[in-house]
């Protein structure tokens, strides 16, 4: 299948557009560059600079496609802002790129005949959750605007669905770390400007690149008082959205996935782990709350086992933070 990728050269949307290349499927990758790098393309994919919210250039690539008798066969959205404590002081902006340029990509796609669509959604869209592992019917209540952008557009797409036939997996991801491990090594791995994910922000830490760690909030009701997240390695991700788009492409019209490995790590346990795979000390200071910090969050992902027939390979943090560790050392090796 020809698939558009946008954020195709960030963390996660390049790992799902060389897996796509690997699997014979042919990704096409679009991207503004704000958020990631030209040196972080995989190689042999082509690819067009390009603002989401701008429709007119998105209905000319998927028209140009089709035009040419090679049209796409669906997209794979990526491309969004994710930090959500940036959105509790900018809401504007992530309704703006994540919820409106969204509609924009859609109203390109249906416009050229474009009606398959693997979305990026997030654990965010619960908030905090009333049972704990999450199932996909738990009641949808983000308390920040990041979990609300993409929820929104969970709205749309159902409606997209039942008015236009859209055919869509909302894939609900719950903390993606680690790096992929390939024939030719770890090439790619988890790094964000302004970089705010736990993992990253730790192994920096191992790095020398910061001098400690910020644990923001002790006072949670868990078993030490940090945030309890549920950390899925990247290569089990994209292997569910290779999944996704091939159910989809049998004709399955609406799914909902949550894609998460069912355990829950505390921050300092992570802390913890990263001590193990580094052999650094890595000092750590406690600060307040974040706004919009949910306690609790893991996934379960049991009905992605049993109707995609996932099967996650990384199932230990030490595990990927082994191979997020081998990354960052390569990354910074010398700096």
């Amino acid at each position: 299948m020809k698939i558009l990728v946008t954020g195709g050269a960030g963390y996660i949307g390049g790992t799902v557009a060389t897996l796509l290349a690997e699997c014979g499927h042919k990704p096409f990758i679009f991207d503004s560059f704000i958020h990631s790098r030209r040196e972080s393309l995989p190689a042999g994919i082509p690819f067009i600079e390009g603002d989401l919210a701008d429709r007119a250039l998105l209905e000319k690539i998927f028209a140009g496609a089709k035009a040419k008798n090679e049209p796409f066969d669906g997209v794979m959205h990526f491309a969004a802002l994710i930090e959500a404590g940036e959105s509790m002081r900018k809401p504007e902006i992530y309704f703006r790129n994540n919820t409106a340029s969204t509609l924009s990509l859609l109203e390109a796609m249906l416009a050229q005949g474009v009606n398959k669509l693997v979305f990026s959604s997030t654990a965010a869209v619960y908030g905090e959750p009333e049972t704990v592992p999450i199932p996909e019917d738990a009641r949808l209540a983000p308390t920040n605007a990041y979990g609300e952008s993409k929820l929104l557009v969970e709205h749309i797409l159902r409606w997209f669905h039942r008015i236009h036939g859209l055919r869509y997996a909302s894939l609900r991801y719950f903390n993606v770390a680690g790096a992929p491990e390939t024939p030719q090594g770890i090439v790619r791995g988890e790094e964000h400007e302004p970089e705010t994910h736990l993992i990253p922000l730790i192994l920096d830490v191992a790095l020398n690149r910061r001098d400690s760690i910020k644990i923001y909030g002790d006072d949670y009701p868990t078993p030490d008082g940090t945030c309890i997240r549920d950390y899925i390695h990247v290569s089990d991700l994209a292997d569910a959205h290779l999944l996704a788009l091939e159910a989809l492409d049998k004709g399955e019209g609406r799914l909902i996935y949550n894609l998460g490995n069912g355990q829950g790590f505390t921050v300092k346990q992570v802390i913890e782990s990263a001590r193990r795979v580094t052999g650094h000390p890595i000092p750590a200071k406690v600060e307040p709350r974040r706004a919009g910090d949910p306690a609790v969050l893991v996934a379960s992902s049991e009905k992605a086992i049993q109707e995609l027939g996932w099967r996650p390979r990384y199932a230990q943090l030490d595990d990927i933070l082994r191979t997020a560790w081998e990354w960052h050392q390569k990354r910074h090796a010398g700096k």
